[in-house]
């Protein structure tokens, strides 16, 4: 559709785009429409990171959660969940085979897990900070008080994630409990930005209840937050969860929010997440033709790994972490990217447009 077109080509040229466009885009575009958007993510993502995709070392830290998050396979009230919590040293060993794979940038991931206090974290982060330098420590251990935040910050972590799930008040309800409410969790993401990390956000596509106002909202609120990173992938139910029956989102859909946001939000980090590559086997591969640059292996112990499974059939559960690195890396080359050993920082488009220059 040449309106399509039309949008698209505007969004690119003022990384905006009125809401209702935005509507017209999501309900009404073709393979055609598609195409073209992925193709100008592309450039967009080209233009401000090259051909870098930046690689995140993902080390799943406890399958304990306080939480009982409807969609979760991790979720208190699931009996059948096999718990697990790594030690320091498993933790480190980790990060020790991960650097030695080229990986500068650890994500310590877990569920909401009271054992993983502030008095245990600080001490581990400052751990990594020293022997590790040079890599960027990036947390993700859900809401938790301001102290705390101020606490890891100043023991070295550079980067925290906390996906929003949805910015739709209504929508946030009906995947969580009671106990959890959407305005919290916002204050917490705007906190760690106050705080100084770089901060990642995101959301399910095709959660159970979404409609393209949903999709709409989340598209303003991440507009407004100027995230530095959102990890988005396909809702993948879990079938000892409350959602065990309801349809998966689609490769599609995921792919044309993922084109999106490159335009939206140029200087964005977004991974070719592991729901992408779960749901169609060359998920990820298209991720990155789609405008996404970061991808994110498994450094956990395979002992583990299938014991965090936040969803069903989830990928990569039985290879060792050099397996996932070179897996990826062929991958990566195939689509025509390559894996960079960098940190991969956040950085500003006009940076980059005077790199490519010199």
């Amino acid at each position: 559709m040449k309106r399509n077109i039309e949008r698209i080509n505007r969004l690119e040229q003022n990384s905006a785009l009125p809401r209702e466009e935005l509507r017209a885009l999501l309900e009404t575009h073709s393979n055609e429409d598609s195409a073209h958007l992925f193709a100008r993510a592309r450039a967009v993502r080209e233009s401000v990171y090259g051909k870098a995709v930046y690689l995140r070392g993902l080390i799943e830290l406890s399958s304990f959660c306080k939480n009982d998050c409807l969609y979760c396979g991790i979720r208190r009230g699931n009996q059948n969940a096999q718990r697990y919590r790594l030690t320091e040293k498993e933790i480190l060993a980790c990060c020790q085979n991960g650097y030695s794979l080229g990986f500068r940038t650890f994500v310590l991931q877990g569920g909401e897990d009271a054992y993983f206090s502030d008095e245990r974290m600080e001490p581990l982060v400052r751990r990594i900070r020293t022997e590790y330098p040079d890599c960027a420590i990036t947390l993700s251990l859900g809401e938790r008080s301001r102290r705390s935040y101020e606490t890891l910050f100043a023991a070295g972590a550079d980067r925290y994630l906390l996906r929003h799930e949805t910015a739709n008040a209504a929508h946030y309800a009906a995947l969580h409990p009671p106990e959890l409410q959407l305005q919290p969790r916002l204050d917490c993401l705007r906190t760690l930005k106050e705080i100084g990390y770089q901060v990642g956000c995101g959301f399910m596509v095709g959660s159970p209840g979404q409609t393209t106002d949903c999709l709409l909202d989340d598209l303003a609120f991440l507009k407004d937050f100027q995230p530095h990173m959102v990890g988005i992938g396909p809702f993948l139910p879990h079938r000892d969860t409350p959602f065990a029956k309801e349809a998966p989102g689609t490769l599609e859909q995921t792919l044309f929010m993922l084109g999106l946001l490159r335009l939206l939000l140029p200087e964005a980090l977004l991974p070719a997440t592991t729901a992408l590559g779960t749901v169609h086997h060359n998920g990820r591969e298209l991720g990155l033709l789609a405008g996404a640059n970061v991808v994110m292996p498994n450094l956990s112990p395979v002992a583990v790994r299938k014991k965090y499974m936040l969803y069903d059939n989830k990928i990569c559960t039985g290879e060792e972490a050099a397996e996932c690195r070179f897996c990826l890396q062929r991958r990566v080359e195939n689509a025509g990217y390559e894996i960079v050993s960098e940190r991969g920082d956040h950085i500003r488009r006009q940076t980059a447009k005077i790199r490519s220059k010199e």
